[in-house]
């Protein structure tokens, strides 16, 4: 199947989020507090995602405010930190919002993020993820994590849905 069949079948998109929905870099400063860079444009292709009517989540092995934070900002549905196996986590979403697994889209960027990749309809490494990660994976983005690779992966499947347009045509008016 390619990749334009697996998008026409996706309805919720979950992703790791260092790596993905940042660069990977961890800052602290002096006093052990922690940030994080998001891109932007992510953020916007996460709203456009919800607009369409779609739920998105964020599964991460750290347990970070900022990644609270940052998801309460953007209204993310699903929020799973200190998570120990990914996969597990998704099944368990699947479940929960019955959907099946081939109507799932994962994004990853290293090793744990693997299985994930394997069990899902459209598992999507970003461009600087690991070499096993990139094989796993049925697409790999242009872009690397934390800079835009969710929103580039949104509009690969919104387009494929044939939704972009009636989502952005209040932007272009």
């Amino acid at each position: 199947m390619d990749v334009d069949q697996r998008c026409k079948a996706i309805e919720l998109i979950l992703c790791d989020v260092d790596g993905v929905m940042t660069d990977g870099r961890l800052v602290h400063d002096d006093q052990g507090v922690e940030s994080k860079a998001f891109h932007i444009r992510d953020g916007q292709g996460i709203r456009l995602w919800r607009k369409a009517g779609y739920p998105f989540g964020m599964i991460t092995l750290r347990t970070s405010r900022v990644v609270q934070i940052r998801a309460a900002e953007l209204e993310i549905d699903i929020l799973r930190q200190g998570v120990g196996e990914k996969l597990e986590v998704i099944k368990d979403i699947c479940g929960e919002l019955d959907i099946e697994s081939r109507q799932v889209c994962y994004l990853g960027d290293d090793l744990p993020d693997v299985p994930a990749l394997r069990h899902v309809g459209l598992g999507v490494a970003v461009a600087d993820a690991c070499e096993e990660t990139r094989r796993a994976a049925h697409h790999v983005t242009t872009l690397p994590g934390g800079t835009g690779a969710v929103r580039e992966t949104i509009e690969m499947i919104l387009k494929s849905q044939g939704r972009w347009e009636e989502l952005i045509r209040d932007y272009l008016s």
